[in-house]
């Protein structure tokens, strides 16, 4: 019985070239030379195979990855300008949703004109992403709570762009912003903005009233925020009844109540105690685990721990950005002034 042989010009499956044809020296590229690896088509097939000396080939080289691009630069001077483009252009981890609720684009706020002007905001990039709380420090006049009234729709900026949800408020008119304010945003003022007429259940119900939904179904939703918050007692007083850290959680309690996509909150912990202050930050921490997005606006370290993401604004422009495992080392001393 005949056997098939090898083709000339290639090693058989014990890694030897027939002995009783000699290859084709005319085809120099293809041919098994002692030294010589298999060819680069045949790298891949036969990158276990030994050569025609005995020795085993080298194993197929993949070709490298594209660099991932970094979620973050970690310094002013790592990205050569004060202000790089979307600092957080991707989520923070595979299960969050892709799509941001908030993102600016572009964000510039200037106040007055001339000799008087002043510039808030400059050229402010950001993303914030269902299930993430970012928190945003900086000192005195950075142009925090600037960006906090803007994301809120609660001014509109000089350039740029504010999507919620991907409706740009730049170009909303009052009536679809007041929805979108009373439906999707819950914000937290630094001076409470309570209604003095009401009382604290009343002034939690009332942009679920406002948004249609019925007064018994408002009041026992705003009960039971108020409940959250551990102010159910409370709940028939006026705010001038109350102390001002009462205050500051019924204030809270009326960002959060209802379906609450994006919750924007200015200094929360300012007039609390230390432990109230970790039972407000453990609530808004769970309200965007389950979902909602949230951005937190404070000096206090502690507190910024508990966000996926610090963002440091100097001047109007973001500075820096850290990832929550960096943000929990302020703790230990890290803290920005």
């Amino acid at each position: 019985m005949s056997s098939t042989s090898t083709p000339p010009d290639q090693p058989d499956r014990s890694g030897q070239p027939d002995p009783g044809k000699r290859p084709d020296r005319s085809r120099k590229s293809e041919r098994p030379g002692k030294s010589e690896r298999p060819g680069k088509s045949d790298r891949s097939r036969n990158s276990e195979r030994p050569d025609a000396a005995g020795r085993p080939a080298s194993p197929a080289v993949p070709a490298p990855a594209a660099p991932s691009s970094p979620s973050s630069p970690t310094s002013p001077a790592s990205s050569g300008s004060p202000a790089s483009p979307h600092w957080s252009s991707s989520p923070p981890s595979a299960g969050v949703a892709a799509r941001p609720v908030l993102r600016l684009e572009e964000l510039t706020r200037v106040h007055g004109s001339g000799a008087t002007e002043v510039h808030a905001l400059r050229g402010v990039d950001l993303d914030v992403f269902p299930g993430e709380l970012v928190a945003v420090m900086g000192p005195s006049g950075s142009g925090k709570s600037t960006l906090l009234t803007i994301a809120g729709g609660l001014d509109l900026p000089t350039s740029g762009r504010v999507l919620v949800e991907g409706t740009d408020l730049t170009t909303a008119n009052r009536k679809e912003l007041a929805a979108l304010r009373r439906r999707s945003i819950g914000y937290v003022f630094q001076d409470y903005n309570l209604i003095p007429a009401l009382t604290a259940a009343e002034n939690v119900a009332l942009p679920r009233e406002l948004d249609g939904v019925s007064a018994r179904r408002a009041r026992k939703e705003a009960l039971a925020a108020l409940e959250e918050m551990g102010l159910g007692h409370i709940a028939d007083r006026f705010p001038d009844e109350v102390s001002g850290g009462q205050q500051q959680r019924v204030a809270i309690a009326r960002a959060l109540v209802g379906d609450r996509r994006l919750v924007l909150a200015d200094e929360p912990t300012g007039a609390l105690d230390s432990e109230t202050g970790e039972a407000v930050l453990a609530l808004l921490r769970s309200r965007c685990d389950a979902g909602a997005a949230g951005v937190l606006v404070t000096h206090e370290p502690r507190f910024a721990a508990w966000a996926d993401r610090v963002v440091f604004l100097r001047d109007g422009s973001v500075v820096d950005m850290t990832l929550r495992s960096s943000a929990e080392s302020l703790l230990t001393g890290g803290a920005a002034s």
